[in-house]
């Protein structure tokens, strides 16, 4: 390989600015590809043919190449050319052979890259014990990766169920989005009361925060538990009661956000809605969960809710906002992400009334409707910066 320019390693780059566009072309594609790999439609694509397969790659795939972006800030080109090509790498080799030994190890070199590049700054600048929690469960979540991965590529040699590993992965997902998520909305929400003429008192809410952190931690662990207990009992409720703690804390601070005060601020009210579902997704599958010996098919309804309802509408407005604001654009100043927040509302609708096998014509609208939603935030992407008496105007 030649050298890079040293422009390159001199000037930084936001990682945003690589992952955001990957991860939308890659959302807008992947669902609509596992779907047509499980009924049947096209050999193409192996590693996508399993609902675990079709978890890995939105958890792993998707969504993981959100957080890098997310998280990494900038970095020499050097850097991110490393870490685009390992998630790449990952990518097809699980598309490709899901079980092979380079997508077992490009599976781990990915999260284990990220790690390195990304821990040591969050575990140094976090001085409060409730501020541990984005680097613990970004920890986790990578860790939780390379489970994943091993449990489909070796199921005979793994005591823990691909089952059990998507469920403790979605956990970790959810304790990231409830703490990354209240702690961008509830600063944002109160400055718009704020120039508004009013003032919001609950904002961050450090106590139901810390009680939002410890409830999802416990849930994790019972989860845990669960999986390399064969199925304990105990674990299971305990794992249940503690998720459903959860949601209905999520759902006691979206109420004192006020957000029916806020006006002229849809993209807001966007992302109070991803954090809404994650509300109602905790108290589903803590219920379901509970009871999954019962209810399989009610615990996936529970689990889609979390990742289509909120994890989708999450990063889709998080990556919107993200790229506004470093334009120096107002943030609401497009309906494009509003458009794809009620996409991937019905998305979640149709995912419900689609979940029996012999209604398959839902699930491809539902993945139709998501990969829309995601192409509806490329223009946004594809934006540039205004001229500065433009910028003054806005």
């Amino acid at each position: 390989m030649g050298h890079l320019p040293a422009s390159a390693t001199k000037h930084p780059i936001a990682g945003h600015r690589v992952f955001f566009p990957v991860a939308t072309v890659f959302a807008i594609v992947v669902l609509p590809a596992s779907l047509s790999a499980m009924l049947g439609v096209t050999p193409l694509f192996p590693g996508l043919a399993s609902p675990a397969g079709h978890a890995h790659e939105l958890l792993f795939g998707f969504a993981l190449a959100v957080v890098a972006g997310n998280q990494l800030g900038p970095r020499p080109m050097r850097t991110l050319v490393v870490l685009l090509a390992s998630w790449l790498l990952a990518r097809i080799a699980f598309i490709a052979a899901p079980t092979g030994l380079v997508s077992v190890a490009s599976n781990v070199l990915f999260p284990a890259l990220l790690v390195y590049h990304v821990a040591p700054r969050l575990l140094g600048s976090a001085k409060k014990w409730r501020n541990q929690a984005l680097p613990a469960a970004l920890l986790a979540i990578c860790a939780s990766a390379a489970a994943l991965t091993l449990t489909i590529a070796w199921p005979s040699e793994q005591r823990v169920a691909s089952r059990d590993a998507i469920a403790i992965a979605v956990a970790l997902f959810a304790l990231l989005l409830l703490f990354m998520g209240g702690r961008l909305i509830a600063p944002t929400v109160a400055g718009q009361i704020y120039r508004q003429g009013g003032n919001l008192e609950a904002r961050v809410q450090p106590r139901i925060e810390g009680a939002l952190i410890v409830a999802m931690a416990l849930g994790v662990v019972a989860l845990v538990v669960e999986a390399l207990t064969a199925q304990l009992a105990l674990a299971a409720d305990v794992a249940g009661l503690a998720l459903v703690v959860a949601g209905v804390l999520a759902a006691i601070r979206i109420g004192r956000w006020r957000l029916w005060r806020l006006r002229g601020r849809p993209d807001l009210l966007c992302l109070a809605a991803g954090y809404a579902w994650l509300a109602v997704g905790l108290v589903l599958f803590g219920v379901t969960h509970a009871q999954r010996a019962e209810s399989f098919v009610a615990e996936t309804l529970a689990i889609h809710v979390i990742t289509i309802g909120s994890l989708g509408t999450l990063t889709l407005n998080v990556m919107a906002m993200t790229r506004l604001l470093t334009l120096r654009r107002p943030p609401a100043s497009t309906r494009w992400p509003l458009y794809g927040t009620l996409l991937l509302a019905v998305a979640v609708v149709l995912r419900t009334l689609g979940a029996s096998a012999t209604r398959p014509s839902l699930l491809v609208a539902a993945a139709l409707c998501w990969s829309a939603a995601f192409a509806m935030l490329l223009p946004v992407l594809s934006l540039r910066k205004l001229e500065p008496a433009s910028v003054r105007a806005a």
